[in-house]
């Protein structure tokens, strides 16, 4: 077992893991983030969007992305614009429940004093993983996305908090 260890807190966990942070401007391992995206478009049924709106997402974000070495393989990653506002969020279905997406909540929370995101209303294991990091769900929206689905937008902190402390509130 390794330890890993993020800025928030430490996981015992089962695989080796680097976290590697890719700048604006950049696709290093876009193709390798769009294979795990659409692996769990396939599975999940959610996340279903065109490769020219996500790579161009991708290049335009900050992207955290959770890697196993040697084979570079992502098994997870968030790209957050510059507003804070989460463009993914993808766990490997395999990792999930591993503490991986609150390590990339926690990313993105450590360089923004707020951070929001959409979630599909449909998507109840996502609305839940964003409720318990202590998200609030700000209102609905809907034909948010391209297929005529609604969404929810979703925030945490209001910049009077550390989301720090916010997340750790609600974690531990």
């Amino acid at each position: 077992m390794e330890l890993y260890r993020s800025a928030k807190y430490s996981v015992v966990v089962s695989v080796n893991v680097e976290r590697r942070v890719v700048g604006p401007g950049d696709d290093e391992l876009v193709t390798e983030a769009w294979d795990l995206k659409e692996r769990t478009r396939r599975n999940d049924d959610v996340l279903k969007q065109r490769k020219g709106f996500f790579t161009n997402a991708y290049r335009r974000s900050t992207v955290n992305l959770l890697v196993r070495p040697p084979k570079e393989e992502i098994i997870g990653f968030a790209a957050v614009r510059r507003d804070g506002y989460l463009l993914f969020l993808v766990v490997a279905e395999e990792h999930r429940g591993e503490g991986f997406g609150a390590d990339l909540v926690g990313a993105a929370a450590e360089a923004h004093e707020t951070v929001t995101c959409h979630a599909r209303s449909t998507n109840e294991d996502a609305i839940r993983f964003y409720e318990h990091l202590g998200f609030e769900t700000e209102r609905r929206v809907e034909n948010y996305y391209e297929d005529g689905g609604a969404a929810y937008y979703l925030t945490l902190g209001d910049g009077r908090e550390s989301l720090r402390e916010r997340l750790t509130s609600h974690l531990f």
